[in-house]
């Protein structure tokens, strides 16, 4: 069981980190992704030819393959759309990918009340930073996180770990419960 979990989450790392990648080849300023996780295998043995159109198909795939998910809901945020998803049985797990303005923890005593108020205080402070978040959660419970951060835009400077978006990783992981 311990050598299919750390396969399990070293597919989910290898998936998080190739969709960030993905996602960094358009630039910043980008809308939120989401991407459905379906075992590569499964993927193959179901739609072959999908799968051959994506890679999955050759015997080298990795154990996930990210099919990115249409989101057409103007002015809503990614994570406002995700408390009305679920996933059939068949997606293993979920990812996405987002950018957000983060401040120093110094100044959060100084960041007004309100939303529209905190994100043009956000947006105008000196000491922001734009990351990028790809966030990616099996319904067997393993997650990965994968940050950029755009003074680093750099494949060498993604930080990595397991809860680094707490908030993002519950509600990625309520979109594979079932009801």
């Amino acid at each position: 069981m311990t050598d299919e979990l750390s396969e399990l989450s070293l597919g989910l790392r290898t998936a998080v980190v190739e969709v960030e990648r993905y996602a960094s080849e358009a630039g910043w300023d980008q809308p939120g992704r989401l991407f459905a996780l379906v075992p590569s295998a499964e993927l193959a043995a179901a739609e072959p030819e999908l799968a051959a159109e994506l890679g999955a198909s050759d015997g080298t795939a990795t154990v996930f393959t990210p099919v990115e998910q249409e989101l057409d809901s103007p002015g809503h945020s990614l994570e406002e759309l995700l408390g009305r998803i679920t996933w059939p049985d068949a997606v293993a797990g979920t990812l996405a990918v987002v950018e957000r303005v983060v401040l120093p923890p110094e100044v959060e005593d100084d960041v007004p009340d309100g939303g529209e108020a905190a994100a043009l205080f956000a947006a105008e402070h000196p000491q922001r930073e734009d990351v990028r978040v790809a966030v990616g959660v099996l319904r067997s419970g393993e997650t990965h996180c994968v940050v950029r951060m755009r003074s680093h835009d750099n494949d060498d400077a993604l930080l990595h770990g397991a809860d680094m978006v707490p908030n993002l990783v519950v509600a990625l992981r309520e979109t594979l419960e079932e009801e």
